[in-house]
């Protein structure tokens, strides 16, 4: 059953910051030293989403499957035509492996393609909580392009991913 999408402003500010906890809850309980510091981030984001409707807000989009919110995505298309970057984007557990992640990224490039965006960029950790994400990008036919360490842990790079529209 296909997603639908809407804005998260009929929700109250707070909604992403939720779902990316919700979504990473996991991670941070296994490495809380680690990943608890992303946690302010997500807030810090989600009051951009909610103070920024113009801007950021109109770039992030609550996923809906029925009547259950089941993740969301954002991106920026700043850099176009040149390119347009996925930003955060989660599916939350008990709706994982369900094709969701797939159908929010391929809503992703629909919309980039609208705008004219030429090629799209999307990065995530090389942490093995991150493996699904790293296989559901290729399989939308994502190639990777690079690897560098990650400022939160040098143990862990960032990869990114790139795709010729």
């Amino acid at each position: 059953m296909p997603l639908r999408y809407t804005t998260p402003f009929d929700r109250e500010p707070g909604i992403i910051a939720q779902l990316l906890e919700q979504s990473y809850a996991g991670l941070v309980e296994a490495e809380p030293e680690l990943w608890q510091p992303e946690q302010e981030n997500w807030k810090q984001f989600d009051r951009e989403v909610f103070s920024n409707p113009g801007t950021v807000g109109a770039c992030c989009f609550l996923s809906w499957w029925k009547t259950e919110i089941v993740g969301f995505f954002s991106f920026d298309p700043r850099q176009k035509p040149t390119l347009g970057i996925i930003g955060h984007n989660c599916v939350l557990p008990r709706f994982r492996r369900q094709g969701f992640g797939k159908q929010q990224i391929r809503e992703i490039i629909r919309r980039f393609k609208q705008m004219g965006i030429k090629r799209a960029m999307v990065s995530t950790s090389s942490h093995p909580f991150f493996k699904p994400a790293q296989r559901m990008y290729l399989a939308c036919g994502f190639e990777e392009v690079a690897r560098k360490p990650w400022t939160g842990d040098v143990q862990q790079n960032m990869v990114r991913y790139e795709m010729r529209l």
